[in-house]
């Protein structure tokens, strides 16, 4: 069982609390959904590159609150800078894949995601050094659209996937799927590791990345204890340019878009601090592997 034993007055606990996962989606400012129809990929390699020095930071960050956590990497990414991956797994923690270049899977045939998965598993595993048994879908886009999905990333012998956003939400989100980890493929070991969203009355609500930046922190917290009182792991995310008050704006982006991507940009790393001090964090391959033996 993942919950600790609630002790006696006056009797400290023998157990420890439960391990959520902490992650973070690597990807460079201009690679996000938001400016997905803004920006061309083909002018990616022209931008200022900010992800190098806004995944440093994370590491530095993580290091101070003494936190393992797991990269979810863009293969873009690792082929420009193998050096940092290598970092990423030099700090103790767990590089995973994101896809090559944030493209949404629904927007790929089965194919087009087989490949895209392998090449960007090797050139992770090349980089980082360490097998890569994790993946996450650009903006969560595993759903019930792709039942294939799921399928080729067992085949191809992933241990998990944290591609789902429990929710409805206008870019992404799977309303029916569980909150908690389930097995996609009948007869294969791989699990699904949803993101955490809280649920309030019958609305489930989005606690991380640009939620948890947006909205009051409380809000997060709460969502952890909620599922670790039901006796399960929460799974937060964010990424490296939240923490970046100082990255390029884009004038002629959405103004929707625009609100979303940079609206406390600058109280973000501040309250990641918070969120990591108020419950226990840890690698999503633990995490999962965890889960996992709960279900049949």
């Amino acid at each position: 069982m993942f919950h600790s034993r609630i002790a006696p007055q006056g009797e400290a606990s023998t157990e420890a609390p439960i391990l959520n996962a902490m992650s973070v989606d690597i990807e460079d400012w201009f690679q996000v959904g938001a400016f997905e129809n803004t920006i061309r990929r083909a002018d990616w390699d022209g931008l200022e590159h900010r992800v190098e020095a806004n995944t440093d930071a994370v590491i530095a960050l993580f290091d101070a609150c003494g936190v393992q956590a797991t990269f979810f990497t863009l293969g873009w990414v690792g082929e420009r800078y193998p050096k940092l991956m290598q970092r990423i797994t030099d700090a103790g923690h767990e590089l995973a894949s994101h896809g090559y270049d944030h493209r949404r899977v629904f927007t790929m045939t089965p194919d087009e995601f087989r490949a895209d998965t392998a090449r960007t598993r090797a050139i992770l595993e090349d980089a980082g050094g360490q097998p890569v048994t994790g993946y996450r879908a650009p903006s969560f886009s595993i759903d019930q659209r792709t039942p294939w999905a799921h399928e080729i990333l067992a085949e191809q012998g992933y241990a998990y996937s944290s591609s789902v956003a429990p929710l409805v939400h206008d870019h992404y989100g799977w309303p029916d799927s569980s909150r908690f980890a389930w097995r996609p493929v009948a007869g294969a070991g791989m699990i699904e590791l949803p993101v955490t969203v809280a649920e309030i009355g019958r609305k489930r609500v989005a606690t991380g990345g640009g939620f948890f930046r947006l909205l009051p922190g409380a809000l997060t917290s709460y969502a952890v204890r909620q599922v670790n009182d039901a006796t399960h792991p929460a799974v937060f995310y964010f990424h490296p340019w939240e923490i970046d008050p100082g990255q390029p704006r884009v004038a002629n982006a959405p103004v929707k878009s625009k609100l979303r991507h940079y609206t406390r940009l600058e109280a973000m790393a501040g309250k990641l601090r918070t969120l990591m001090g108020k419950h226990a964090w840890g690698r999503t391959d633990r995490v999962a592997a965890q889960a996992s033996l709960r279900l049949p």
